[in-house]
């Protein structure tokens, strides 16, 4: 049975021209699978495992539904949740296992977002700042998200990202209150540690990432070692399926310069730079012809027009399912 949401002009039909139960369930998961989509992949990093678990969601959500017997389901946004909550928790166990083989630097997998935001997650009455929400899917919290246990990043992302209370948190993940507020106080310890509360101006970041990306391209070492802060990290994911930097993440202005300055050499010929809004930061989408073979977001030290991290995909399992024939940056 396949996900409604993926079915052809499912968005647009939103299920108001059937009736009974079915097009209720349909009706209901539909509308609230944008904020699915969004919980998971703050989960999991990945688009496809994400897609994987809502499939898995509707699967469930479809026999309680259809279910003759079952009781009537007060809250099914809540109910949602749960589901894909406790499933991204479930995938996220295989995941762990899959990346301890994996080859170099992980990276998540690369996300188009509109230019004022990520997909919508909270309420649509809740006001949140369109900067944070750019914020909650960007790659470099994503990375820092990777180091906390899979029930820590649940609880943050449930809390942090999304607004729910600590006793709501408690009752989807099937814990208690206090011990939820616990895992919340080591998340945002953690998190705040590695990755303090700041977003560049869009439009700096678009000029950083404009003139970073030519100065890759052309083999500029002097403008590069200009870009790049003292202490900034190069992390490069080719998952051994497309050139990367090495096994570890690069530390360093001059190791990241030369070893960039050095890459260039090795680029596809014409190289043809596209901009567009990546886990809601500018970023370049660099493309070999009309094949993409790169996606390059940058990360800007506070106050600054540096460069403190540089998130490099090269992997095509990662980059199939971007848009590659329309930019984004009008």
């Amino acid at each position: 049975m396949p996900d409604p949401a993926s079915a052809p002009g499912a968005r647009q039909d939103n299920g108001h021209g059937g009736h009974g139960d079915d097009d209720l369930a349909t009706r209901t998961y539909v509308e609230h699978r944008e904020l699915l989509f969004s919980l998971v992949y703050n989960m999991l990093g990945s688009v496809a495992d994400t897609e994987d678990v809502l499939q898995d969601t509707w699967l469930s959500w479809a026999a309680r539904s259809r279910a003759p017997d079952a009781d009537r389901i007060d809250h099914p946004r809540a109910y949602l949740v749960r589901i894909a909550v406790n499933k991204a928790l479930a995938r996220h166990a295989a995941l762990s296992r899959s990346r301890e083989t994996y080859v170099g630097p992980w990276l998540p997998e690369p996300l188009a977002t509109p230019r004022t935001g990520t997909p919508a997650h909270r309420d649509a009455g809740d006001a949140a700042d369109a900067a944070e929400l750019a914020e909650s899917v960007s790659m470099a919290l994503l990375v820092v998200l990777e180091t906390l246990t899979p029930l820590e990043r649940a609880v943050f992302v449930l809390h942090e990202v999304f607004g729910y209370a600590h006793p709501e948190t408690a009752a989807l993940l099937g814990r208690s209150p206090d011990a939820v507020r616990q895992l919340a106080h080591r998340a945002s310890r953690h998190v705040q540690a590695r990755r303090p509360r700041y977003r560049a101006d869009p439009r700096l970041r678009r000029q950083v990432t404009e003139r970073f990306a030519a100065a890759v391209s052309g083999g500029d070492l002097r403008t590069l070692l200009e870009l790049l802060a003292p202490d900034v990290t190069l992390w490069a994911d080719g998952g051994g399926k497309a050139p990367a930097a090495g096994p570890r993440p690069v530390h360093g202005r001059d190791k990241v310069a030369h070893l960039l300055a050095k890459g260039a050499g090795r680029a596809p010929r014409p190289l043809v730079i596209r901009y567009q809004h990546v886990n809601g930061d500018p970023s370049a989408l660099l493309f070999d012809g009309a094949s993409l073979f790169a996606v390059l977001v940058l990360d800007l030290a506070p106050d600054s027009r540096q460069v403190c991290g540089i998130y490099f995909v090269t992997n095509p399992d990662k980059l199939h399912h971007l848009t590659t024939g329309k930019r984004n940056d009008q």
